[in-house]
């Protein structure tokens, strides 16, 4: 599981909410308690819908901090634990 200190080097500022990085760690974060919640919840579709929408987003995220800053895309992916 990933550290907080990491993740809070990847982050501009202590209240830093609106950089790409900080919304990947927050996507991620929601991403990951909605995959716990499916393990209950199998049916749970319009929360599966969101999940999918959070995802795609995530992802579009991603691809433009990689075509703006690949240093730190890099960096997000390995202190997130992401696998592209």
């Amino acid at each position: 599981m990933v550290n907080d200190s990491s993740i809070k080097k990847l982050l501009k500022h202590d209240k830093d909410t609106g950089s790409s990085e900080a919304q990947i760690i927050s996507m991620t974060s929601r991403i990951n308690q909605l995959n716990e919640h499916f393990k209950t919840h199998k049916h749970d579709q319009s929360s599966r819908r969101g999940l999918i929408k959070i995802v795609g987003k995530r992802r579009r995220l991603l691809n433009y901090l990689k075509n703006n800053d690949a240093a730190k895309y890099e960096e997000v992916l390995k202190t997130l634990e992401l696998r592209r």
